[in-house]
């Protein structure tokens, strides 16, 4: 060991499962000789060719998604955006992963600040914008989607209530970062529905202008929602 360190040797990680299947799921790409706008296999299919549990293999392609190699549509499935290399993906999957701390540490340090002076400030028309996004967010998971629109509407309306420009102007110099927090999060199994009711337990601590609850209540949320595959 003390020799390999001497001679500027490390030790080579093995890749994480996610990272495999990212792999294997290019290597398909590649061998089928997919072309922007064809579809891949149904998730269930794709899950039984590389011997994955569906909940697995949903975590490499929201990797994919987060780097733009595919779109995830309702009702659709998988298509293929753009046919990268492996060594580019696979560069972009960990400097992705490598941004996510810091952009949790973002979000807890503005929106935590947001939800507090959304409880404040708030208006009628703050609060019915706030519930608009919960239905929309209902609506999407009803139908069994991500709910990913409602939620960035929710988070939107949760600045708006804030009446705060200059943190505003923060909130939307990190949104393309957000997003990818935001689809990394709601593709996890059962999220939607628990990112929804954290959503509710925000919305009516702003409602009862409760600034330390709606505080409270945000940074639960975010703590919630930044479990994710690629940060364990």
């Amino acid at each position: 060991m003390e020799k390999t360190a001497r001679l500027g040797l490390e030790r080579l990680t093995r890749p994480r499962l996610y990272e495999q299947l990212v792999e294997q799921i290019l290597a398909y790409i590649e061998s089928a000789q997919l072309v922007p706008g064809d579809l891949l296999p149904a998730e269930r299919d794709l899950a039984e060719r590389l011997g994955v549990s569906r909940a697995t293999l949903a975590q490499a392609l929201v990797a994919l998604e987060v780097l733009g190699v595919i779109d995830v549509q309702h009702g659709t499935g998988a298509v293929l955006a753009r046919r990268p290399s492996v060594a580019s993906v696979i560069k972009g999957l960990r400097e992705h992963q490598s941004r996510l701390p810091e952009i949790v540490e973002a979000r807890s340090t503005l929106e935590v600040k947001l939800a507090a002076l959304a409880a404040e400030r708030r208006t009628q028309e703050d609060l019915k914008a706030i519930d608009d996004a919960l239905q929309v967010m209902a609506d999407e998971i009803s139908k069994g989607d991500r709910g990913t629109h409602g939620d960035e509407l929710f988070h939107q309306a949760i600045t708006g209530a804030a009446h705060s420009s200059v943190l505003a102007q923060l909130m939307a110099f990190i949104a393309e970062m957000i997003l990818e927090t935001r689809m990394e999060s709601l593709g996890q199994p059962g999220r939607p529905e628990q990112s929804l009711a954290s959503h509710h337990k925000i919305a009516d601590a702003i409602r009862a202008q409760d600034p330390a609850g709606a505080a409270d209540a945000m940074l639960a949320h975010i703590d919630m929602v930044s479990d994710v595959e690629l940060l364990r």
